[in-house]
């Protein structure tokens, strides 16, 4: 008989470990077992009520008008709390290096859940998110590698820069963001909100990253750690503008009734986000 997960957190780490079956796996698992028919049912069982979770979170329908310029308003009016304001001017160095090991479960695996889509797009968004990809994954230069330059600044800071090293370490919020790019990755029926959320990633990028490089050199964190945050402050100005116009617009040209699954997926992204950060500032209040 199946075991029905304890609360929230459990729930989120069985299917953050379901997930990873379908990413690097574990030493000691089979790699067979990423098709196991047992384990797939559990999956869908648990990110359904992820799915439903997310879903009763999020405004029941899209803004109306024209997308992209709809899009850029719909983010801009999000108001929720600023870690990366938090880290610009009074985050201290051991609150720096916690934010660093929670962001690792991502970073170590940046843009990884994005590139499901890339066999599911048609043609022009195709194209597009690929410019973008190669971006994320260095242009073709493994050491430039988002994820390869996180590594490197974990290990000048002292922290494991091995691939999930502080999985038992997160809290929920980080779970979820996590599953929720993977949930939107990996199903197809989903790649409007996954598009919607690598938009809203895009979009809300730039500028936190300028301040979080800024909060380093503030501390004195190692020049390798403030070069990741500040590669992104140029790239994602660009990358806003190709994930909304481009890749998201593109989709909506072909494909008009996924509209409300992009904003979902926005939706999602901000609204994470702000849970985690309500979720941090109020530890490192107390």
């Amino acid at each position: 008989m199946r075991t029905l997960p304890d609360d929230d957190e459990d729930l989120q780490i069985t299917l953050w470990a379901l997930y990873e079956l379908h990413y690097r796996g574990f030493e000691d698992v089979d790699d067979a077992r990423e098709w196991q028919p047992e384990l797939v049912e559990l999956r869908r069982s648990l990110e359904s009520s992820f799915e439903q979770e997310l879903r009763d979170r999020a405004p029941d329908t899209s803004p109306d008008g024209e997308f992209a310029e709809t899009f850029f308003s719909f983010v801009a009016e999000h108001d929720g709390p600023s870690l990366a304001k938090f880290v610009h001017k009074d985050a201290t160095y051991d609150q720096a290096l916690e934010l660093l090991r929670l962001r690792s479960i991502y970073h170590l695996k940046e843009s990884d859940p994005s590139a499901w889509l890339v066999p599911r797009l048609g043609y022009t968004a195709k194209a597009a998110l690929m410019e973008l990809q190669f971006d994320e994954y260095g242009c073709g230069d493994p050491t430039k590698l988002h994820a390869a330059l996180f590594a490197r600044g974990m290990d000048d800071c002292g922290l494991r820069n091995e691939y999930g090293a502080y999985i038992d370490d997160v809290p929920l919020e980080v779970l979820e963001e996590n599953n929720a790019m993977s949930l939107f990755g990996l199903n197809r029926r989903l790649r409007g909100a996954s598009l919607g959320h690598l938009a809203a990633f895009e979009v809300t990028s730039s500028i936190p990253s300028r301040r979080i490089a800024q909060g380093f050199d503030r501390l004195g964190l190692p020049e390798s750690m403030i070069g990741y945050y500040t590669e992104h402050v140029e790239a994602d100005a660009v990358h806003e503008q190709l994930a909304v116009r481009t890749i998201c617009g593109a989709l909506l040209q072909d494909e008009p009734a996924l509209r409300d699954d992009v904003f979902f997926g926005a939706f999602t992204c901000l609204d994470l986000e702000d849970r985690f950060a309500h979720r941090m500032l109020q530890e490192w209040a107390a």
